[in-house]
């Protein structure tokens, strides 16, 4: 079975459905309510386990009700959650969202416990970062923690991914040289090298630029256009399917999930995004995060087969 180690950031969506926005100080009734377990690390560790890769979580959350709910949530799709730490004060991170009649939206963010994950709670996991064939990590969580997983995994001889979401304007020069592949998007590139990646020969020259500073290869994700991947080998464009888009949130988490997956089962880079890309244009055909990630038995047959074998 292919293993993967994901560090990252556990977060609870906690959706409110309302007529409008409200202005500052006005209280409004709302007409529905859901709530999502998410983060960016706890949604690409669900969609490389929902392929049946073996995952560990870095991450921590609160000793509170939502901490209890994230557990029960990980491991119902078999994650290894001994990395996942409780804070003792702080609570679980959480993100209130009003969406309004129009889809408009309003977000707070409370980063909370996933702040407080340590140094010494990252080397904890160095065993199990070695034993992996592949390490993500993002910026969800404070930057120094992400490099201390990359610096661990790079000792350790166990590819790479660096997801750089959060988009911010700077990075360290060490997270491009620890990254054996740099995964943003468009925003995240136009972002991090004032290119706007707005065709083809626009995105290769973001990826350029971003290899260009330490990065291995770069698997650029264009959404509907798919993706691009430039390394040693040059630069490929990888279509992917067309199909009706009734919510984009995750897409990326997906993309990324399965790129780990795929890499951690000894797929090569450009086999492993085609089929990344695949299954993120089929995450977009449902509403949610998490819940719109599909598993084997949701796929294509041909891709499910390419993807899993069966």
């Amino acid at each position: 079975m292919s293993s993967v180690v994901v560090i990252g950031a556990c977060m609870l969506d906690l959706i409110s459905y309302v007529p409008r926005l409200p202005a500052s100080g006005e209280t409004l009734h709302g007409s529905t309510f859901q709530m999502g377990y998410g983060g960016k690390g706890a949604n690409q560790a669900v969609m490389a386990a929902k392929l049946g890769a073996s995952v560990t979580l870095i991450s921590k959350v609160g000793s509170d009700v939502f901490g209890d709910g994230t557990y029960e949530n990980l491991t119902s799709v078999g994650i290894d959650t001994a990395h996942v730490h409780r804070a003792k004060e702080a609570f679980s991170g959480v993100a209130p969202i009003a969406v309004d009649s129009d889809g408009n939206n309003s977000i707070i963010i409370v980063s909370g416990a996933n702040d407080e994950l340590t140094a010494d709670e990252v080397e904890a996991a160095r065993p199990a970062i070695a034993a992996a064939g592949v390490l993500v990590a993002q910026l969800e969580i404070p930057v120094e923690l992400s490099l201390a997983a990359l610096r661990i995994a790079r000792e350790e001889g166990t590819t790479t991914i660096l997801n750089p979401a959060p988009a911010r304007e700077e990075l360290p020069e060490e997270a491009y040289e620890l990254a054996d592949v740099f995964c943003p998007n468009e925003p995240e590139t136009e972002l991090l090298t004032g290119i706007r990646v707005s065709d083809a020969d626009a995105a290769r020259e973001g990826a350029r630029i971003l290899r260009s500073r330490g990065a291995r290869a770069v698997v650029l994700t264009l959404g509907s256009r798919g993706c691009l991947v430039v390394d040693d080998d040059g630069a490929t464009d990888i279509p992917t399917d067309t199909v009706e888009v009734v919510d984009t949130t995750g897409a990326g988490d997906a993309f990324v999930g399965v790129l780990a997956q795929q890499l951690s089962s000894g797929a090569d880079l450009r086999r492993a995004a085609a089929h990344a890309s695949r299954v993120a244009s089929q995450s977009v055909m449902a509403r949610g995060t998490q819940s719109s990630f599909p598993g084997p038995d949701d796929l294509p047959s041909e891709l499910r087969a390419a993807i899993v074998g069966t």
